[in-house]
């Protein structure tokens, strides 16, 4: 890993190392715990039974990802094994409107969008890998819905803005129990985070599950 630094902010166009894109980091955002199942609240009014690209979400996963500590067996809920990777977070973007078309602006600012050549409304956000720093823990998860209170801030995702989302602190990155428990962070706390390629993710816990896009899944090809 290298170290996030002031002056290396998040931007449209990644730099390349040997010929494989290197996404720029973005800088002290505020991270906020959800989790699958989670029930509305005021502080997260939308239940997160289904996601952003599947309805059927918690059933895909396997049930309930339960944060507390007493129900939780390591980087895993006690009562079953999911299905899906349980290192998954939230960023405020949905490249498509509905299944039959992507959002004018998604083909322009998404780096990695023209590479995939994706069918109309066929998401390309969806499995997307990023990298999580803090006080020199790092952590890797896959993008798997959309928020917090957002999912039309490419501006903040993909360049350099701040996240429009004043709530819960400005909050502009969810991140799950998995992720929680292995970087020790608590809600509300700050973190730097970029997109990675799957040739950079590191074995860890985050590679030993089910993914929904077997491209960006490095059990896959190891």
């Amino acid at each position: 890993m290298t170290a996030p630094s002031a002056h290396r902010r998040a931007s449209q166009a990644p730099a390349m190392q040997g010929g494989i894109p290197r996404y720029p980091w973005h800088l002290g955002t505020t991270a906020t715990i959800f989790w699958i199942g989670e029930k509305p609240t005021s502080r997260n009014p939308t239940p997160n039974n289904k996601s952003s690209w599947d309805v059927n979400w918690q059933a895909n996963y396997g049930g309930y990802d339960d944060p507390d500590p007493s129900a939780r067996r390591g980087y895993l809920p006690k009562a079953f094994t999911p299905k899906l990777n349980p290192f998954y977070i939230a960023l405020p973007y949905n490249d498509v409107v509905n299944h039959r078309m992507h959002k004018p602006e998604a083909s322009k600012v998404i780096p990695w969008f023209a590479r995939y050549r994706p069918e109309p409304g066929k998401t390309v956000c969806r499995g997307r890998w990023v990298e999580i720093a803090r006080n020199g823990k790092v952590c890797y998860a896959q993008w798997e819905d959309c928020g917090p209170f957002n999912t039309t801030d490419w501006e903040f995702v993909f360049m350099n803005k701040p996240p429009k989302n004043t709530k819960n602190g400005g909050a502009g990155i969810d991140v799950s129990p998995a992720v929680r428990d292995y970087m020790g962070l608590k809600s509300g706390q700050k973190v730097h985070w970029r997109f990675v390629e799957i040739e950079h993710v590191p074995r860890g816990p985050w590679c030993l599950y089910g993914s929904n896009n077997p491209f960006v899944n490095p059990r896959a090809r190891r």
